[in-house]
């Protein structure tokens, strides 16, 4: 009879290929529609002020037949958040209006604000997984126009505030808020050098008119938080925010990494982010001003990667609450 025995190295191989395809199957099959709330409680409300609940959804990639998706989105609704922050890349599908209009429905009248990501402007596109160590992902040349009008359109109906290189101002549960955030980093969309004139221009028509701002016994007054927004967190624009005087900063792009290693944590940012702030909450620090910062692991992925490990989709409700 024969030798079978399969050599040492071999069987190693054929070990590492198991769990590799076991690892992507649970990716795929598993994780990726392990859909969780992460829950923090922020402390950058002046004292005496009500909490305030942020519901922060960012990168839903959304294709119309996702409807276990539309349906978790929809059912954070029932949190009652008193403002929603949407961080970008929405649309994953040239229908994903489609989608997103079922998913967000529920938040109709609910106060928001929103900045675009690049799949709000392009659809997905397939590319080398690999590609992503070796920098930054690039546009695709055969990627698709999508219609952010009607995105535009859609969350206007909503009631939702666009942030794009922009800014406005919100009155919660008793304290005012500034928001102020820039178009797709990642893409190089964002005008950093126009959010000093948008937030001059938004406190010279404030109600307390400019000769009051920011005059110290009218802060006291009516407290006021300031809000940085963007979809890729680049340090760059967190610099930027940081120096505005943003006591926090909302992000998303990252995905969390998607693929991470346990104990490790993510392999790439697809920015340049620091490894250990590529999700969560944690503290954004230049020179002698710092800021929270929550970066969303987001909710999707590319149709073309339908793959997450170790790292779950997830939204986040942050409570503001005042600091000690």
């Amino acid at each position: 009879m024969a030798n079978t025995r399969i050599p040492p190295v071999a069987t190693i191989a054929l070990s590492i290929a198991a769990a590799g395809a076991a690892a992507f199957a649970y990716g795929s099959l598993v994780e990726r529609t392990r859909w969780t709330l992460r829950q923090v409680d922020v402390p950058v409300l002046p004292p005496g002020s009500e909490p305030i609940r942020v519901l922060h959804l960012s990168d839903l990639h959304m294709a119309p037949w996702q409807r276990d998706k539309q349906e978790w989105v929809r059912s954070l609704a029932d949190l009652k958040p008193d403002l929603v922050v949407d961080t970008g890349d929405n649309l994953g599908h040239e229908r994903g209006i489609e989608g997103i209009r079922r998913a967000l429905e529920p938040f109709r009248g609910v106060p928001g604000v929103f900045v675009n990501g690049s799949n709000d402007y392009f659809g997905p596109v397939a590319k080398n997984p690999f590609a992503y160590f070796t920098g930054p992902s690039r546009l695709g040349r055969s990627a698709k126009r999508l219609d952010i009008g009607e995105l535009h359109d859609f969350f206007a109906e909503l009631g939702w505030r666009d942030l794009d290189n922009t800014a406005t101002a919100l009155d919660l549960r008793g304290t005012h808020f500034e928001f102020f955030g820039v178009d797709d980093p990642h893409k190089g969309y964002d005008r950093l050098d126009l959010i000093t004139a948008a937030i001059d221009e938004l406190r010279a028509d404030d109600p307390l008119g400019d000769e009051t701002w920011p005059d110290e016994a009218s802060v006291v007054d009516r407290p006021t938080v300031t809000v940085g927004v963007a979809h890729a967190p680049y340090q760059r624009v967190l610099n930027s925010f940081v120096n505005h005087g943003a006591q926090l900063l909302l992000a998303g792009h990252t995905h969390g990494g998607q693929v991470c290693v346990p104990g490790f944590g993510a392999l790439v940012t697809n920015c340049d982010i620091p490894r250990d702030q590529v999700k969560g909450l944690s503290v954004w620090r230049h020179g002698l001003r710092s800021a929270f910062l929550n970066v969303s692991a987001g909710l999707g992925t590319s149709i073309y990667a339908p793959v997450r490990f170790a790292c779950p989709p997830e939204a986040t409700l942050l409570t503001l609450v005042p600091t000690a």
